[in-house]
Protein backbone atom coordinates (compact mmCIF):
# COMPACT_ATOMS: atom_id res chain seq x y z
CA UNK A 1 0.00 0.00 0.00
CA UNK A 2 2.82 2.42 0.76
CA UNK A 3 3.43 4.69 -2.20
CA UNK A 4 0.34 3.38 -4.04
CA UNK A 5 -2.96 5.11 -4.84
CA UNK A 6 -6.41 3.85 -3.94
CA UNK A 7 -8.05 3.19 -7.30
CA UNK A 8 -11.23 1.76 -5.81
CA UNK A 9 -12.53 1.23 -2.28
CA UNK A 10 -15.39 -1.23 -1.78
CA UNK A 11 -17.24 -1.01 1.55
CA UNK A 12 -19.69 -3.87 2.09
CA UNK A 13 -21.38 -2.82 5.34
CA UNK A 14 -22.20 0.29 7.33
CA UNK A 15 -19.49 -0.22 9.90
CA UNK A 16 -17.45 -2.58 12.04
CA UNK A 17 -17.20 -1.99 15.79
CA UNK A 18 -18.25 1.57 14.94
CA UNK A 19 -19.80 3.06 11.78
CA UNK A 20 -17.43 4.05 8.99
CA UNK A 21 -16.74 7.80 8.66
CA UNK A 22 -18.94 9.80 6.31
CA UNK A 23 -17.96 9.44 2.63
CA UNK A 24 -15.30 6.89 3.66
CA UNK A 25 -14.68 5.41 0.19
CA UNK A 26 -14.80 8.78 -1.61
CA UNK A 27 -12.24 10.31 0.79
CA UNK A 28 -9.82 7.46 0.06
CA UNK A 29 -10.18 6.96 -3.69
CA UNK A 30 -7.51 8.70 -5.80
CA UNK A 31 -5.45 9.39 -2.65
CA UNK A 32 -1.91 8.05 -2.25
CA UNK A 33 -0.55 6.31 0.85
CA UNK A 34 2.51 8.42 1.64
CA UNK A 35 3.60 6.32 4.63
CA UNK A 36 2.34 3.34 6.59
CA UNK A 37 3.26 2.99 10.23
CA UNK A 38 2.03 1.55 13.52
CA UNK A 39 1.09 3.03 16.89
CA UNK A 40 0.21 0.50 19.56
CA UNK A 41 -2.19 -1.92 17.89
CA UNK A 42 -3.28 0.61 15.25
CA UNK A 43 -2.11 0.77 11.63
CA UNK A 44 -1.78 4.35 10.38
CA UNK A 45 -1.78 5.23 6.68
CA UNK A 46 -0.76 8.82 6.02
CA UNK A 47 -2.61 10.02 2.91
CA UNK A 48 -1.83 12.60 0.25
CA UNK A 49 -4.98 14.45 1.32
CA UNK A 50 -3.40 15.09 4.73
CA UNK A 51 -5.85 12.76 6.44
CA UNK A 52 -4.77 9.60 8.26
CA UNK A 53 -6.49 6.26 7.74
CA UNK A 54 -6.58 4.57 11.16
CA UNK A 55 -7.09 0.80 11.19
CA UNK A 56 -7.35 -1.75 14.01
CA UNK A 57 -7.70 -5.48 13.34
CA UNK A 58 -9.70 -6.17 16.48
CA UNK A 59 -9.62 -9.72 17.83
CA UNK A 60 -10.34 -11.61 14.61
CA UNK A 61 -9.45 -9.25 11.78
CA UNK A 62 -6.84 -9.83 9.08
CA UNK A 63 -5.66 -8.34 5.81
CA UNK A 64 -5.56 -10.52 2.70
CA UNK A 65 -3.34 -9.37 -0.16
CA UNK A 66 -3.77 -10.68 -3.69
CA UNK A 67 -3.27 -9.43 -7.26
CA UNK A 68 -5.88 -6.91 -8.36
CA UNK A 69 -6.58 -9.03 -11.42
CA UNK A 70 -7.95 -11.77 -9.20
CA UNK A 71 -10.15 -9.28 -7.35
CA UNK A 72 -11.46 -7.76 -10.57
CA UNK A 73 -12.32 -11.24 -11.80
CA UNK A 74 -14.65 -11.62 -8.84
CA UNK A 75 -16.30 -8.27 -9.48
CA UNK A 76 -18.06 -7.20 -6.30
CA UNK A 77 -18.43 -10.78 -5.03
CA UNK A 78 -16.71 -11.44 -1.73
CA UNK A 79 -16.35 -13.83 1.13
CA UNK A 80 -18.86 -13.66 3.96
CA UNK A 81 -16.57 -11.65 6.24
CA UNK A 82 -14.75 -9.55 3.61
CA UNK A 83 -15.98 -6.14 4.76
CA UNK A 84 -13.62 -3.65 3.06
CA UNK A 85 -11.51 -4.01 -0.06
CA UNK A 86 -8.78 -1.59 -1.16
CA UNK A 87 -7.76 -1.87 -4.81
CA UNK A 88 -4.39 -0.20 -5.24
CA UNK A 89 -2.49 1.28 -8.17
CA UNK A 90 0.40 -1.02 -7.19
CA UNK A 91 -1.55 -3.96 -8.62
CA UNK A 92 -2.56 -5.31 -5.23
CA UNK A 93 -5.96 -5.80 -3.70
CA UNK A 94 -6.00 -5.57 0.10
CA UNK A 95 -9.11 -7.02 1.76
CA UNK A 96 -10.04 -6.62 5.41
CA UNK A 97 -11.72 -9.76 6.74
CA UNK A 98 -13.21 -9.72 10.23
CA UNK A 99 -15.64 -12.46 11.36
CA UNK A 100 -16.43 -10.83 14.72
CA UNK A 101 -16.44 -7.24 13.42
CA UNK A 102 -14.38 -5.91 16.33
CA UNK A 103 -12.09 -4.03 13.96
CA UNK A 104 -12.07 -0.28 13.45
CA UNK A 105 -11.46 2.01 10.49
CA UNK A 106 -11.45 5.77 10.88
CA UNK A 107 -10.30 8.83 8.97
CA UNK A 108 -8.64 11.57 10.99
CA UNK A 109 -8.43 15.11 9.55
CA UNK A 110 -5.02 16.77 9.12
CA UNK A 111 -3.32 17.77 12.35
CA UNK A 112 -5.80 16.02 14.64
CA UNK A 113 -4.19 12.59 15.11
CA UNK A 114 -2.69 13.61 18.48
CA UNK A 115 -6.25 14.38 19.67
CA UNK A 116 -7.70 11.04 18.53
CA UNK A 117 -9.36 9.44 21.61
CA UNK A 118 -7.59 6.09 21.16
CA UNK A 119 -4.18 7.34 20.05
CA UNK A 120 -3.58 10.74 21.62
CA UNK A 121 -3.10 9.52 25.20
CA UNK A 122 -1.39 6.23 24.34
CA UNK A 123 1.63 5.22 26.40
CA UNK A 124 5.18 4.60 25.16
CA UNK A 125 6.03 1.96 22.58
CA UNK A 126 7.69 -0.95 24.43
CA UNK A 127 10.40 -1.47 21.81
CA UNK A 128 11.43 2.18 21.55
CA UNK A 129 14.21 3.75 23.66
CA UNK A 130 11.78 5.77 25.77
CA UNK A 131 10.35 2.67 27.43
CA UNK A 132 12.26 1.40 30.45
CA UNK A 133 11.75 0.64 34.12
CA UNK A 134 11.59 4.32 35.02
CA UNK A 135 8.85 5.01 32.45
CA UNK A 136 6.88 1.98 33.60
CA UNK A 137 7.15 3.06 37.25
CA UNK A 138 5.95 6.58 36.47
CA UNK A 139 2.89 5.17 34.70
CA UNK A 140 2.06 2.82 37.59
CA UNK A 141 2.65 5.08 40.59
CA UNK A 142 -0.44 5.19 42.79
CA UNK A 143 -2.39 2.71 40.64
CA UNK A 144 -4.65 0.49 42.76
CA UNK A 145 -5.40 -1.93 39.93
CA UNK A 146 -3.61 -5.24 39.44
CA UNK A 147 -0.27 -5.28 37.68
CA UNK A 148 -1.70 -7.43 34.88
CA UNK A 149 -4.57 -5.00 34.28
CA UNK A 150 -2.12 -2.09 34.23
CA UNK A 151 -0.07 -3.76 31.50
CA UNK A 152 -3.18 -4.06 29.32
CA UNK A 153 -3.96 -0.36 29.80
CA UNK A 154 -2.80 1.28 26.57
CA UNK A 155 -2.08 4.48 28.53
CA UNK A 156 0.63 2.61 30.47
CA UNK A 157 2.33 0.83 27.57
CA UNK A 158 1.18 0.75 23.95
CA UNK A 159 0.31 -2.42 22.12
CA UNK A 160 0.94 -5.05 24.79
CA UNK A 161 -1.71 -7.78 24.64
CA UNK A 162 -3.05 -10.38 27.04
CA UNK A 163 -0.74 -13.25 26.07
CA UNK A 164 2.53 -11.36 26.24
CA UNK A 165 1.55 -9.55 29.44
CA UNK A 166 1.26 -12.97 31.13
CA UNK A 167 4.53 -14.12 29.60
CA UNK A 168 6.42 -10.99 30.66
CA UNK A 169 5.14 -11.16 34.24
CA UNK A 170 6.29 -14.77 34.49
CA UNK A 171 9.77 -13.96 33.22
CA UNK A 172 10.01 -11.05 35.63
CA UNK A 173 8.89 -13.23 38.55
CA UNK A 174 6.01 -10.89 39.39
CA UNK A 175 2.50 -11.93 40.35
CA UNK A 176 -0.22 -10.64 38.04
CA UNK A 177 -2.34 -10.05 41.14
CA UNK A 178 -0.01 -7.66 42.93
CA UNK A 179 -0.88 -3.97 42.86
CA UNK A 180 0.57 -2.04 39.95
CA UNK A 181 1.76 0.64 42.36
CA UNK A 182 4.23 -1.78 43.96
CA UNK A 183 6.70 -1.36 41.09
CA UNK A 184 7.13 2.32 42.01
CA UNK A 185 7.99 4.27 45.13
CA UNK A 186 5.40 6.86 46.27
CA UNK A 187 7.59 9.52 44.65
CA UNK A 188 7.34 7.74 41.30
CA UNK A 189 10.90 6.46 41.42
CA UNK A 190 11.37 3.01 39.94
CA UNK A 191 11.86 -0.10 42.03
CA UNK A 192 13.85 -3.17 40.82
CA UNK A 193 10.59 -4.90 39.88
CA UNK A 194 9.85 -2.18 37.31
CA UNK A 195 13.19 -2.69 35.59
CA UNK A 196 12.78 -6.49 35.56
CA UNK A 197 9.32 -6.18 34.09
CA UNK A 198 10.26 -3.62 31.42
CA UNK A 199 13.17 -5.83 30.33
CA UNK A 200 10.89 -8.90 30.23
CA UNK A 201 8.31 -7.09 28.11
CA UNK A 202 10.94 -6.12 25.57
CA UNK A 203 12.38 -9.64 25.56
CA UNK A 204 9.11 -11.50 24.92
CA UNK A 205 8.08 -9.09 22.17
CA UNK A 206 11.44 -9.30 20.39
CA UNK A 207 11.36 -13.09 20.53
CA UNK A 208 7.81 -13.15 19.16
CA UNK A 209 8.79 -10.92 16.26
CA UNK A 210 11.85 -13.06 15.55
CA UNK A 211 9.61 -16.15 15.37
CA UNK A 212 7.25 -14.23 13.04
CA UNK A 213 4.39 -15.35 15.31
CA UNK A 214 3.82 -18.65 13.52
CA UNK A 215 0.87 -20.03 15.54
CA UNK A 216 1.95 -23.67 15.96
CA UNK A 217 5.51 -22.75 16.88
CA UNK A 218 4.42 -19.82 18.98
CA UNK A 219 2.20 -21.92 21.26
CA UNK A 220 5.02 -24.36 21.97
CA UNK A 221 7.23 -21.46 23.10
CA UNK A 222 4.87 -19.95 25.67
CA UNK A 223 6.02 -20.52 29.24
CA UNK A 224 2.69 -20.00 30.97
CA UNK A 225 -0.05 -18.96 28.54
CA UNK A 226 -2.53 -21.84 28.00
CA UNK A 227 -0.39 -24.14 30.17
CA UNK A 228 -2.76 -24.51 33.12
CA UNK A 229 -1.80 -27.54 35.19
CA UNK A 230 1.69 -27.87 33.68
CA UNK A 231 4.91 -27.71 35.66
CA UNK A 232 6.50 -24.27 35.75
CA UNK A 233 9.39 -23.87 33.31
CA UNK A 234 11.42 -21.58 35.55
CA UNK A 235 14.65 -23.40 36.51
CA UNK A 236 14.48 -25.01 39.96
CA UNK A 237 10.81 -24.06 40.41
CA UNK A 238 8.45 -26.90 41.31
CA UNK A 239 5.27 -24.88 40.93
CA UNK A 240 2.24 -25.61 38.75
CA UNK A 241 0.76 -23.10 36.33
CA UNK A 242 -2.64 -21.74 37.35
CA UNK A 243 -5.30 -19.86 35.44
CA UNK A 244 -7.35 -17.00 36.85
CA UNK A 245 -9.69 -14.50 35.20
CA UNK A 246 -8.81 -10.81 35.50
CA UNK A 247 -11.03 -8.19 33.92
CA UNK A 248 -12.64 -10.88 31.78
CA UNK A 249 -9.32 -12.15 30.41
CA UNK A 250 -7.44 -15.36 31.20
CA UNK A 251 -4.23 -14.93 33.15
CA UNK A 252 -1.74 -17.78 33.51
CA UNK A 253 0.95 -17.67 36.19
CA UNK A 254 3.02 -19.67 38.67
CA UNK A 255 2.07 -18.93 42.28
CA UNK A 256 5.42 -20.32 43.50
CA UNK A 257 7.90 -18.13 41.62
CA UNK A 258 5.77 -15.08 40.82
CA UNK A 259 5.48 -12.90 43.90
Amino acid sequence: MEGARFTRVIVRRAGLRRPFPADFAARLERRTVRALRRRGKFLLAELSSGETLVMHLGMSGSMRIEPSAAAKGRGDAAGRHDHVEFRMSSGASVTFNDPRRFGVMDLVPPGLLARHPAIGAMGPEPLEPGFDGAALARACVGKRTSLKAALLDQHVVAGLGNIYASEALHRAGLSPRRLASTVAAPSGASRPAAHRLAAAIRQVLREAIARKARPAYRMSRFRVYDHEGDRCRTPRCQGTIRRVVQAGRSTFYCPDCQK
